[in-house]
């Protein structure tokens, strides 16, 4: 399965030394159990189309062996430690969850 996440930063955030720290609590998250593979990433600079939104900071794609070791990754306390220590930063969060169901 796949994990999604969003973030946009709030301003006061957007600066260079608060990208460098954010990015690394980001990087820090691929140390955690059940993940196979991910990334972080910021928008890409793709041609201007209504339907495309790149209006966020960071994207955050991991993936996870399966849906129970996704649950496991959202209750590890490591996970709560950027949760902890970012919240604060972010204007808003979004976060989609992919399960594939055929090829």
């Amino acid at each position: 399965m796949e994990h999604h996440v969003y973030f946009w930063l709030k301003d006061e955030h957007k600066n260079e030394a608060d990208r460098k720290a954010f990015e690394a609590g980001l990087s820090s998250l691929f140390t955690l159990k059940g993940l196979v593979g991910g990334f972080w990433a910021i928008p890409a600079k793709v041609m201007e189309r209504p339907v495309v939104d790149q209006s966020w900071d960071y994207a955050l794609t991991m993936t996870f062996e399966s849906v129970a070791a996704q649950d496991a990754y959202q209750e590890d306390p490591d996970h709560h430690v950027f949760i902890d220590s970012f919240k604060p930063w972010w204007a808003r969060v979004e976060v989609r969850d992919l399960e594939k169901i055929s090829q």
